[in-house]
């Protein structure tokens, strides 16, 4: 019987219409099908995900740590291996089913779970709680197999260079199975030859030099040797990739060195309002009632409470003690105070004689102790070698911001006042190739300046700072400043007075005309400030200068041509804040 186009007939079936096929042409859904379609799989996911951790978590409860629940942390791990807590519980149950398995059923039980952490990576290579769970696991099995795990951490790393989880896990790796540093070098060798920009690999390089060729003075460096071959390693990087940031950063690592501790540099002792301070290169942190900093009187020990000069009594750089009335006789003939401090080897001392208001001890600032720190100098040769390669280069990429500041550091760790003029040009330079990050080159070449006017300052043995004109926006190394007299900043773009400022205890004169400073706010009190000048800055209101109520000394304060100089009702109200100030507004 021959049926019509759409009919089709069943034994004993009635006859049904039906479309027409229509050969070789699949059906498309519509867009809404299709969202609803995947709405509905999301939905049924979620909730077998819900169920699943809901299940996972009344087991635990209920101490019920079976294989049952590992099952079930195996469904949502498997899917998304970054649920911490799931490996917190997975660890509590293969703890349990090791009080209770033999230890076939163990290993078998280890065995399986180094298999699932596998297939977890698949999915992410990058989960903290997968790498962080195999190691945990490695130290349970008994006979770990070290050479397939730096295998595997070799192929992730084949699609993930600077995959950190993985590098971290293969340094934890190397060490159980007692690599050769050697034999880890050469790894990175083949990584870096692959790809110069390989951050990952010079780091791990980095971990790997100080072990393998430690310099006797400092064992945290690599040798002169050492550091030799990978300069000529790294250069080859950066003039093949200029742009590439990883090998600038390693070299500038290999010319850096170790750390400076922090040292006591500073002890003032001032009669007229009976304190003493000290100050460190460093932040450091005196706890109340310890020992950290002890003070001797007249060779006798004297209980004394420290705090900082903004009375916050955090890590600092310099802290105050007060001084009871016996330990400043004005009829004895001298005073000795002796300051032991705790990270330090040798103490402090200092004497105060009959008639003087005030006397100190102080460390030479020499620009190889505190300024030259972050490059080495001890290796000008070789550092001069750099400068000039360096300079070779900017020669064929004019505007390489990494090979600019590279050369700027290098100055800076040759001769600081003697680059000075070369090293601005090539901040003008550098910002010009990198208008991104103009703040920070500001902020950096301010800082380089302030090193350099203090520096000139301790070569001419002075208490005044000049530091002018100079472009600055931000003040830095304020602890080195515990003994000046009068800073001028006039001519600079600051907007705001740090708190540090408080550092300087014998500053009486301070000049901060032509800045962009908008309020004094947050600035603690100078004990000597006698005479204060802020005209041309953008001072708006007379309580913006609520702060200088609490400066004891205060004599005379200029701010003209300020907008709140203008004001009908500032001299009024300056006169209110100020009673005992001169005030000059025009």
């Amino acid at each position: 019987m021959s049926l019509p186009p759409g009919i089709w007939a069943g034994s004993g079936a009635p006859l049904i219409r039906c479309p027409p096929p229509q050969h070789g042409r699949l059906k498309v859904k519509t867009t809404e099908e299709q969202a609803a379609a995947k709405r509905l799989e999301r939905e049924k996911k979620l909730q077998e995900y819900v169920a699943a951790t809901t299940a996972i978590f009344e087991k635990r409860k209920a101490g019920q740590l079976d294989k049952e629940a590992l099952e079930l942390t195996n469904q949502i791990l498997g899917a998304n291996p970054n649920f911490a807590t799931l490996w917190n519980c997975r660890r509590e149950i293969i703890l349990h089913l090791e009080e209770e398995g033999s230890p076939e059923e163990m290993q078998a039980l280890c065995r399986g779970e180094l298999s699932f952490l596998e297939s977890c990576l698949r999915v992410n290579p990058k989960s903290y709680g997968t790498w962080h769970h195999r190691a945990w696991l490695l130290g349970r099995v008994p006979h770990p197999d070290w050479a397939w795990e730096l295998e595997l951490c070799a192929r992730f790393l084949e699609s993930d260079e600077r995959n950190f989880h993985c590098w971290d896990y293969r340094r934890f790796v190397a060490g159980r199975a007692q690599e050769p540093p050697e034999a880890e070098l050469r790894f990175t060798d083949g990584l870096i030859a692959r790809n110069f920009s390989n951050y990952s690999s010079w780091h791990h390089r980095s971990r790997l030099l100080p072990r393998l060729h430690p310099d006797p003075r400092h064992p945290a460096r690599p040798a002169e040797a050492a550091l030799l071959r990978e300069l000529e390693l790294v250069q080859n990087a950066f003039f093949t990739d200029p742009n590439d940031q990883s090998a600038w950063f390693y070299h500038r690592w290999l010319l850096g060195r170790a750390d400076l501790e922090p040292a006591l540099i500073c002890v003032y002792v001032c009669r007229d309002d009976a304190s003493l301070a000290v100050a460190f290169s460093q932040p450091v942190g005196v706890r109340p009632g310890s020992r950290d900093l002890t003070l001797f009187a007249d060779e006798a020990p004297l209980a004394v409470t420290w705090r900082t000069p903004d009375g916050r009594n955090r890590p600092g750089h310099v802290w105050l003690c007060d001084l009871p009335a016996s330990a400043l006789n004005e009829h004895w003939p001298q005073h000795s105070f002796r300051v032991h401090w705790a990270g330090g080897d040798a103490p402090k001392e200092c004497v105060l004689f009959k008639g003087c208001r005030d006397c100190w001890c102080r460390d030479s600032v020499t620009d190889e102790q505190v300024f030259r720190c972050e490059l080495s100098v001890e290796k000008s040769t070789l550092l001069q070698s750099e400068l000039e390669s360096c300079k070779e280069l900017q020669g064929l990429e004019p505007e390489n911001k990494w090979c600019l500041l590279t050369i700027i550091l290098l100055m800076r760790a040759l001769d600081p006042l003697a680059y000075e003029r070369e090293t601005l040009g090539y901040f003008d330079t550098l910002k010009a190739a990198d208008p991104m990050r103009s703040a920070y080159l500001d902020d950096l070449r301010s800082r380089f300046l302030v090193e350099n006017g203090i520096l000139r300052m301790e070569y001419a043995e002075a208490r005044v700072l000049d530091l002018s004109g100079r472009g600055l926006t931000l003040l830095c190394h304020l602890e080195q400043l515990l003994l000046v007299t009068h800073l001028n900043l006039a001519g600079n773009r600051l907007r705001r007075l740090p708190p540090e400022l408080a550092a300087l205890r014998c500053l009486e004169v301070l000049e901060l005309d032509e800045n962009e400073i908008e309020t004094l706010d947050g600035l603690p009190p100078l004990p000597r400030l006698e005479e204060l000048s802020l005209c041309r800055n953008r001072l708006q209101r007379a309580t913006d200068l609520r702060a200088l109520a609490s400066f004891p000394r205060l004599r005379g304060l200029a701010l003209g041509a300020n907008p709140l100089s203008s004001l009908p009702a500032a001299r009024a109200e300056l006169a209110t804040l100020l009673p005992r100030v001169q005030i000059a507004l025009a």
